[in-house]
Formats: structure tokens, sequence, C-alpha cells
């Protein structure tokens, strides 16, 4: 059976079953997911600070969890050593608190977004390891302690694996070695004992990657050094996770470490990949813009459409099975327009990767995923 009747077989089946709503308004994700998960979305700068009308009405509509697209990392919270920019940051938790909703802190360490003078010593020089980790402290001391009971988990570590299970070799591991990342969990655990920490990483679907995190949180455990979970980032294709029983096993291979898993950065991109290689979120990876990877320049096809609201069924159809370890599913991003998909492998391609279109409204996508509870959608 292809992905379109599929889909037109599981809304009518829902309709069915359903009961009938008495508004139009779509279902609130929060509510229909509420026996389940948290349900979060990534916020831009612009749209945390009220500039994109109608946005932040949707996400609390919609959400009861939110995470920073870019505002918590170090690059913006403290780009000169010492001076911090605490703006939007502030906004963001504050818009939270508002709105009784969760907020995970993204991300305390990264090799990304990371000011150079982090790395350096006073003349330009690789920093010492214990410079590196006094700057590591101070940070994470400044952050987490500014946020202590307001940000409910905390991304300690981004992306440290490498997709063959090795460590990817950054300022971080050189200088430091391959216990940075307990270290930075240590010094997290510090500043704020309640919190959830996290490990996040993409690609992590692929059963070498999982094995190599595997690994690195049972370093972390041996250590005696807290670490909660794991984010899963999620950011999918058409044609990839090619099996969903791979992601079934990286959830249930983190359970048995006494690890719950978060979906953290769920996208499902529409386009096409050049290659394998770009099915993860590696921002060294850098192109030059090909029309014949931007094919929806226009609008997004039925067809299309329709297979991506199957892709998401089925990825919710393993986080829901396994509802007991996953604590949260995030959207990174609220809306098509607003994606880092369509900038990424190249820029300046259409992509629509998430469950609302750049109108705000919701997609066959987002029928799809309530559907599986029962929800359907408005008769024509």
């Amino acid at each position: 059976m292809n992905a379109l009747k599929t889909l037109t077989l599981t809304f009518s089946l829902a309709a069915l079953a359903a009961p009938v709503r008495a508004s139009d308004e779509p279902p609130a994700l929060k509510d229909v997911f509420k026996d389940d998960f948290h349900i979060g979305v990534a916020l831009g700068e612009h749209q945390i600070l009220g500039k994109e009308p109608g946005t932040l009405g949707l996400v609390a509509r919609q959400f009861n969890a939110v995470t920073a697209e870019n505002v918590m990392k170090w690059a913006e919270l403290q780009p000169v050593e010492g001076e911090y920019d605490w703006a939007a940051a502030d906004a963001m938790v504050d818009f939270a608190a508002d709105n009784d909703m969760y907020v995970t802190g993204h991300t305390l360490l990264w090799h990304q977004q990371t000011p150079e003078w982090v790395f350096q010593d006073a003349d330009g020089n690789p920093a010492s390891r214990e410079l590196l980790l006094q700057r590591l402290e101070n940070h994470i001391q400044a952050v987490v302690g500014r946020y202590k009971d307001r940000v409910r988990s905390w991304d300690v570590v981004n992306e440290a694996v490498n997709d063959d299970g090795s460590m990817r070799d950054t300022p971080w591991y050189r200088i430091l070695g391959e216990d940075y990342v307990t270290q930075a969990f240590r010094l997290a655990a510090e500043a704020d004992p309640t919190a959830t920490l996290l490990y996040n990483d993409y690609s992590l679907f692929v059963p070498a990657k999982r094995d190599g995190v595997v690994r690195l949180m049972k370093q972390v455990q041996a250590a005696g050094v807290k670490v909660d979970g794991v984010g899963l980032q999620g950011h999918y294709g058409l044609d990839h996770p090619e099996d969903m029983q791979d992601l079934a096993d990286s959830i249930e291979a983190f359970a048995a470490l006494g690890l719950d898993s978060s979906i953290t950065e769920l996208d499902i991109a529409v386009l096409p990949f050049p290659s394998q290689d770009h099915w993860g979120a590696d921002l060294d990876v850098n192109m030059e813009l090909n029309q014949q990877y931007n094919p929806y320049t226009q609008n997004l096809p039925d067809d299309i459409a329709a297979a991506q609201a199957e892709r998401f069924r089925l990825v919710f159809e393993v986080l829901l099975a396994h509802a007991d370890t996953v604590e949260r599913v995030t959207f990174w991003g609220v809306h098509d327009g607003h994606s880092w998909k369509n900038g990424w492998p190249m820029a300046g391609r259409t992509d629509y990767p998430l469950l609302f279109d750049r109108q705000l409204q919701p997609k066959p996508a987002f029928w799809s995923v309530v559907g599986l509870k029962g929800v359907s959608p408005p008769s024509p």
C-alpha cells in the first residue's frame, strides 16, 4: 500500500472512531499527548521577542515545552569573556513561566557556535587544560545558576560523537581529552542538582553511533556523575531512518542504562538529500545551491505532503510505544518558514519539515500525528 493510500485509510478510520469536535480550531498537541510526553518547540530570537505576528500565540496554544534555538548557546550568551547578554534568553524563560511551559536550555557545551577565545590563551595559542576547564566551569555556573529552578533540563553536551561511534575531533576533545563530557556533566550537576541533564546528538538511529553514545554514557555513570537522559535530535527525511526499528532500538538501549530519551529537534525534510552523508545535522557541511535538490519552491505537492505525514506517523508510533521512557518530543521550529532546513545542507532551498505551514496552519502531518490518538481533521 502506498503512502497516500495508507494516510487516507488512517484518516478514514480515525474519523469513524473520533468524537466530533465542536470547533474547527485544531486540537492542542499538548492536550492530545498529555498522558504520554511533553510536546515542545524551538523558538528563534525574533519569535521570542514577539517580532513574528501570531507565532507566540500558536506556541502557547499548542505546546507545553520550549527550547531556545540559538539564544542560549555560548556565542550568544557570552561572546566576549565575562560579558553576558541575557536579554533574549530571559525573555524566553519569562514567556515559558507565564504559560506554564517546561524549559530546556540548549546547549552548554558544543564545538559549534562557541567563540574562538574560549579555546585560546591571552597570546592566541591553544588554551591549557586548566584554563579551558576553568572557563567551562565559569560559564556553566553563570548560565545554569541564573536559571536554576526555572530551566528544568539542559542539553549539557551536544554532538560529541561521530557516526561511526568514535569521539568527534573538536577543540574540547583535543585539549581536555575524552573525559570532557564527564567534566561538563559534573559541573552542570553542581550548578543545579535538580535539573534534568541530557546528552544530545543527531542520527542516533545509526547503530554504530548509538553504540558510541552508550559507551560514553557508561563512562559518565562509571565516574559517579549524574546524567539523566539522551536527546535524540530527530532530523529525519522521507527516506530515513530506513527502518523505524532502529529508532526503537536506540530508545531501548538508553533505557537499559536507566536513561530516558527525548526527541529534541524533530523535523522531517521533504527535499532530496545529495547523499547519506547529509542525513544528519553537521553544520560543517555547506553546499552551493543546486536547484535539482530544491524542487518545491512554490508549494508542497499533495503526494509529498502525504508521504511526510506517513513518516511523522511512523515516528510517533515508535514514541508512543515507548512513552514510559520518552520524556519529551520537541519540534525544531514552529512552522516551515522558520526552519534551519531551508538553509542546510545548502542555503536558499524551500523545505517543509514541520507540522505547521508558513501561514501557521496545520498540515496533513499534524493530522496524521494526532490521528494516532483518535483525533480527526475537521470536515471539508
